[in-house]
């Protein structure tokens, strides 16, 4: 099971991003695959799953601005950011579970202790 974050970068706030999750070694359609963020000297904090059903579920800081979706066929699962935040700032880590052909998100209080946690990618919000 891998699993790469990629898309971060530097942008001011306001600006959008789109993240993805590149996965392998499961099928992606049978995961709940989420996000998670640490950013310095900070604990890590839940952002977004997707369930194996296609239900997304998201922390109250970015309802409204994060949307998390996913392309099957390309074992990928996207964050959007939008409006980003200077509190945004993080290093970004995508993780999943999974059980037979149905697999829930986990509260989002949990996402970072997923089974499966890739490498992050850094996320920088400043003007």
């Amino acid at each position: 099971v891998q699993l790469q974050a990629s898309g971060g970068g530097l942008v001011q706030p306001g600006d959008s991003l789109r993240l993805s999750c590149t996965t392998s070694g499961f099928a992606l359609g049978f995961a709940a695959v989420g996000w998670f963020r640490q950013a310095p000297g900070k604990e890590r904090e839940g952002v977004s799953c997707i369930g194996s059903n296609g239900k997304s579920t998201y922390a109250d800081s970015v309802k409204g601005r994060f949307t998390i979706s996913r392309d099957i066929a390309k074992d990928t699962v996207y964050l959007e950011m939008n409006n980003l935040r200077p509190e945004d700032t993080a290093v970004y880590h995508c993780a999943t579970e999974f059980k037979s052909h149905v697999s829930n998100c986990p509260a989002i209080t949990l996402l970072a202790g997923m089974d499966y946690r890739g490498k992050g990618t850094q996320v920088t919000v400043s003007s």
